[in-house]
Formats: C-alpha cells, sequence, structure tokens
C-alpha cells in the first residue's frame, strides 16, 4: 500500500506541473523562450553568473517549451515525463549562486535522462515498459547522483524504444508502450531512430541543454545521426551504468547527447569516474579525466592520421557525396587519410547477439530483484506474461527478443563465455586494434547512418546503413558529429578508436565541427512531400 499511495502522489505531482504549465501556455500564448535556441552550456553558464536570466527562469522555459513544442505543436512526444521538483530544485541552485557557490560549469543546467536510468524523484523509471509505469525506485542512478552534484537540474525524463530496443525484432524504433511512438523533428514523419531517441529529439529540438542517452549498439550514435547531434558512447566503464535498466554487462553505456563537442566534453567531465558498484569502471587501463575541455583544439586535425571505412559505403549515393566531402576536408587540415576496409565477422555479430540474450536476462532480473517488494515482475517469465495480457504492449509488434532470452541460462553457461570470448577477440585484437596499430591510426571514420527512414508501425525500422558495431561489440569510444545534410534530413560522420582514447577522439570531433559547422535547427515540417499545384 506504501508504494501504491507513492505512486499517486506522485503522479499527481506531474498532473500538477504539466497543469501549470498548460495554464502558463494560455495567459502568455507567445512567450519568447528562442535565447534558448541553439544555446550552450559555457553561455547559460556566463548568463547565471551576469544576471542575464536565472536558474529558475531558464528550468521553466525549457519546461514551457516542453509543453509547446514536444506536447502540442508539432507533438515530437520526446519526453516521458517532467519532474515535479524541477522549479524548487532551480530555486536552490539560484540561491547558491547568489551566495557566491558554484558546482561547476555544470550548475543551474537542465538536462533530460533516458527513462532507463533511475532517479531519486517523483518520476518512475520505466524503460517505456507498461510494466514499470509506476516503478518510483527511491533511488538515484550513478548518472543521476554525479549530475546533481554537479548542478545540473534534472528536468525530465526521455521516451526511449522500449527496453531499449531489445524486445522484438521488428519494430519502430523510439515507440514504447508508455510513451507511444517518438517523431523526429526535422521532418516529423520520419524516424528518429533509436534506442536513446527521446534524448536525441529533446537535444535537437531545444528542450534541454544536453540529454543523457544509453547504448549497447548504436543507441546513442543513430539517434544523434537522425537528430542532427553530437553523441558520444564512450568507452564501456568510462562512465558507471550502476541503476541503468540493462541490456548487456559487456556493451551497455551512457554517454553525452548535445549540439555541440565542447558541451559533450563538459558532460564527459562530470560523469567519468570509478564506481565500486560498476566493475567495469575498475578497470586497470582505465583513464578518467574531469576535464576534457583541455583538448578540443581548433587545429586538432593537424598531423592526425586516419583510417577511412571504405567498406560502410554503397547504401545511399548522397551519404557517399557527404562522406567525400567530409574526407576533403580532413585532408585540407592537415590529416593523412588512409583508405582501408573492416568488417565485423558474422561469427563476432553473432556471439554478440548471444551475449546479450544471456546478459539481458541476468541484468534484467537482478534489476527487478533489486526493486524488492515493490517489483511487478520477477522473471522474464512474468514479464512475458504480463505483455500478453496487457492491451498495449502487443498491439504492433512482438517479443521474441524477451522470449529468446527467457531461454537461456546462467553467465556459467559454456556457451556464454565462449561467446564472450570470441567477440572480444575479433573485435579487439583481431579489429580495431590490430588496424589501428597496423596502420599506425589515431581514429578511424566512417558515416554514422543514412537519413531517416519514414516511421512504420507495421514495416518496422528500414535502417540505410550504419557504421555503430565496430565500436559498439568491441566496448570501444564513439563520437558522431553532423558531418551534412540530404534535403532535410540530417546525417553524421563517426570517429572511433582504442579504447580510452576519448581525448584524441575529442580533439579530431572538435577540429571537424569547428571547421564545418554542420548543425541547423531541426524546422518540425511534417513531410518531405511535395505539394503539386
Amino acid at each position: 500500500m506504501k508504494n501504491l499511495s507513492f505512486a499517486i502522489k506522485s503522479a499527481s505531482a506531474v498532473f500538477v506541473i504539466m497543469a501549470a504549465i498548460s495554464c502558463s501556455t494560455e495567459v502568455k500564448r507567445d512567450r519568447d523562450t528562442s535565447y534558448l535556441e541553439e544555446i550552450t552550456i559555457t553561455q547559460l553558464g556566463e548568463g547565471f553568473r551576469n544576471g542575464t536570466f536565472t536558474i529558475e527562469q531558464v528550468t521553466s522555459d525549457y519546461l514551457y517549451r516542453i509543453e509547446k513544442i514536444d506536447k502540442n505543436g508539432p507533438m515530437l512526444n520526446s519526453v516521458i515525463s517532467v519532474n515535479p521538483d524541477a522549479l524548487e530544485i532551480a530555486k536552490e541552485l539560484d540561491r547558491e549562486l547568489a551566495e557566491g557557490k558554484s558546482r561547476g560549469p555544470l550548475h543551474g543546467v537542465p538536462v533530460i535522462l533516458k527513462d532507463n536510468i533511475d532517479t531519486k524523484d517523483s518520476m518512475p523509471t520505466t524503460a517505456g515498459a507498461t510494466v514499470l509505469k509506476n516503478s518510483f525506485v527511491g533511488r538515484d542512478s550513478k548518472v543521476a547522483e554525479r549530475l546533481r552534484a554537479a548542478g545540473a537540474v534534472i528536468i525530465g525524463k526521455s521516451n526511449l524504444s522500449e527496453w531499449a530496443n531489445f524486445r522484438a525484432n521488428l519494430s519502430s524504433s523510439g515507440w514504447s508502450g508508455v510513451g507511444g511512438q517518438t517523431k523526429n523533428p526535422y521532418v516529423t514523419d520520419r524516424n528518429p531512430c533509436g534506442s536513446s531517441s527521446g534524448s536525441g529529439v529533446a537535444v535537437s529540438a531545444n528542450l534541454c541543454a544536453f540529454a543523457i542517452g544509453t547504448e549497447t549498439n548504436g543507441s546513442i550514435t543513430c539517434p544523434s545521426n537522425n537528430n542532427g547531434i553530437v553523441g558520444i558512447k564512450p568507452t564501456v566503464g568510462l562512465i558507471s551504468r550502476s541503476g541503468i535498466i540493462p541490456i548487456s554487462f559487456t556493451q551497455d553505456t551512457p554517454g553525452p547527447m548535445t549540439r555541440t563537442v565542447e558541451d559533450a566534453a563538459i558532460v564527459m567531465g562530470a560523469l567519468a569516474g570509478a564506481d565500486s558498484t560498476d566493475a567495469m569502471t575498475l578497470n586497470k587501463d582505465a583513464k578518467f579525466e574531469s576535464n576534457y575541455q583541455q583538448y578540443l583544439q581548433k587545429d586538432g586535425l593537424k598531423g592526425k592520421r586516419i583510417g577511412l571505412l571504405t567498406n560502410v559505403s554503397g547504401f545511399h549515393f548522397k551519404v557517399d557525396s557527404l562522406t567525400a566531402t567530409t574526407v576533403a576536408y580532413l585532408k585540407g587540415a592537415g590529416a593523412e587519410v588512409i583508405e582501408l576496409t573492416m568488417r565485423v565477422p558474422g561469427e563476432a555479430s553473432g556471439a554478440s547477439f548471444q551475449v546479450m540474450l544471456y546478459e539481458f536476462k541476468d541484468g534484467l532480473e537482478k534489476y527487478f530483484a533489486s526493486l524488492g517488494e515493490g517489483a511487478p515482475v520477477r522473471t522474464l517469465d512474468e514479464l512475458i506474461e504480463f505483455n500478453k495480457k496487457d492491451s498495449v504492449e502487443l498491439r504492433y509488434f512482438d517479443q521474441q527478443l524477451l522470449e529468446m532470452a527467457a531461454k537461456k541460462g546462467t553467465l556459467e553457461d559454456s556457451e556464454y563465455k565462449k561467446a564472450l570470448a570470441l567477440m572480444l577477440k575479433k573485435t579487439r585484437e583481431e579489429g580495431i586494434d590490430k588496424l589501428m596499430n597496423d596502420n599506425k591510426l589515431d581514429a578511424i571514420i566512417a558515416p554514422t547512418g543514412g537519413p531517416a527512414w519514414k516511421t512504420d508501425m507495421v514495416n518496422g525500422d528500414n535502417f540505410l546503413g550504419s557504421s555503430s558495431s565496430f565500436a559498439a561489440i568491441s566496448g570501444y569510444p564513439n563520437i558522431t558529429v553532423p558531418m551534412g545534410f540530404i534535403g532535410d534530413l540530417p546525417v553524421g560522420v563517426s570517429f572511433f578508436g582504442r579504447a580510452w582514447s576519448e581525448p584524441v577522439l575529442l580533439n579530431i570531433a572538435y577540429s571537424f565541427e569547428q571547421g564545418t559547422m554542420k548543425r541547423k535547427a531541426p524546422k518540425y515540417l511534417n513531410s518531405l512531400m511535395v505539394k503539386q499545384k
């Protein structure tokens, strides 16, 4: 009864703040929040310090934008819940600043977290799944804890592909049973990609200063590509996963999603660090930094040796054209570009899938157990049965991946251990490490993906191409940056490399970004179709 009472109270609080924002919309329809469009973390900090605006004002205006743009207007549906305590938190941070206390560059900066990241507040952590729609965990993930300590204001949680897209073989990225379908802000009938779909859309549409996504394979880089933003999938272990609903212990990682490389570097500095509750962060080779901004130089491409994966091409001739333009720029900025090929062997991809099935079952059932008496289900089998009885969960898509994972044994099974060893060997020492060592590379580049496809609730996603698997399966870092547009749809380029090489990748990505400046804010078009006269 205690949990039920808390859920009702919290749900009421969410309703109250949304109602308050709605009332504000009615009273002042033309409220000007344009100053927040494309604003950077550094610019916000300067504004707070010199009195141009207060943290409370900025927080209120972002909440207004969520109501106006996300819930009304083009109805992007990227935010799954807002924090009813956000304005009070903002007021307290204003008081601290007035007293001369600053927690650092994120002091007072509004952030949205993907809704598979635990927060100790009046927002549930759902993973987009109906079974967890009233799961108020009463604890902060390490990511939320570090963001609060840095002074960030958690204003909401973003919609996502349900269970971080590990549910059905046929599905639409950005759809969840709790949040419905998220839309692409550039052209709203197009897909935002997932699973960090809401985080990518919220950042692109300027509904927050930055967001946190999570990736197992492409879930930060793909929505960053489709939504025209910067996304960093760090080395697994650079940022703690404690308190994040898991897929894979070996491949999962949270990461920043921002509009600029500098903003991503600032966020990385606040989040990176060891955590005794996440063994991956205790790696003896780990390299943590509190200041990644020191690696941002405009001439960072000069003298760099970069490998271009020529086999990640041919899926769209206009992507190939943008890639050629990007390569020409890299060379003009002083980098040496070497054309190479590298593939993720089919056996490595198959092994990765088996590892994910095993680790998903193990990790998710441990997460359910951590919820204590309030856990709505305890096992994958119970979750599968719950979904069969729910009116929403199986309306569009099946739950084949859940069913496959439920049949797996434990992490002591020989099948799991052999698959894990194989995938790491093929993608690390015989993959990225070998290619980079043999060719003396500083980084590898490839197009992140193709332009966004039309959202299709019948046939599911229509991916044209992707380069995410190289860094994802190996657990190595990957940074995607906008490299141009195909019509009104953005496309990104990925820079990836060895484990713990975030400093050199940031150096390269920042130099490219500053020299090209391809990011453009979305226009919320309804369709790319040209009307006939």
